[in-house]
């Protein structure tokens, strides 16, 4: 009798999970459908702590750095939430999407921008 133990290869430990689809997941929201009575959508917010499918490289200075952690440990130490900083941009971003969409031009977003980009 052999004490070796018999481990899962590579290809059973990195198997895809789901099942996979003719179009990903990204397109069938981007493709606007037919719609005869409007739906009120439930408010945008950002996911909290879990696995993210998808990834994007921000690049910010020393001082938006600072600012982010200082934000991360306001919300810790004088509101109780125990938050990472991608949890706090994803929230931001959702705000700010979420002004875009309700706000259009007079958004927050489009402000700043145009404000940024000059005359």
């Amino acid at each position: 009798m052999t004490r070796r133990i018999s481990l899962p290869g590579a290809a059973e430990l990195f198997r895809p999970t789901e099942p996979e689809r003719d179009t990903p997941d990204w397109f069938e929201d981007t493709v606007p459908a037919e719609r005869t009575e409007p739906v009120e959508q439930a408010p945008r917010r950002g996911t909290p702590r879990q696995k993210h499918n998808s990834k994007i490289t921000v690049y910010v200075s020393d001082a938006e750095l600072f600012a982010l952690e200082h934000a991360r440990l306001v919300l810790r130490g004088l509101h109780g939430l125990a938050v990472d900083r991608g949890r706090v941009v994803r929230e931001a971003v959702a705000v700010i999407l979420a002004d875009l969409e309700e706000n259009g031009e007079e958004s927050v977003l489009v402000r700043r921008l145009r404000q940024d980009s000059g005359p």
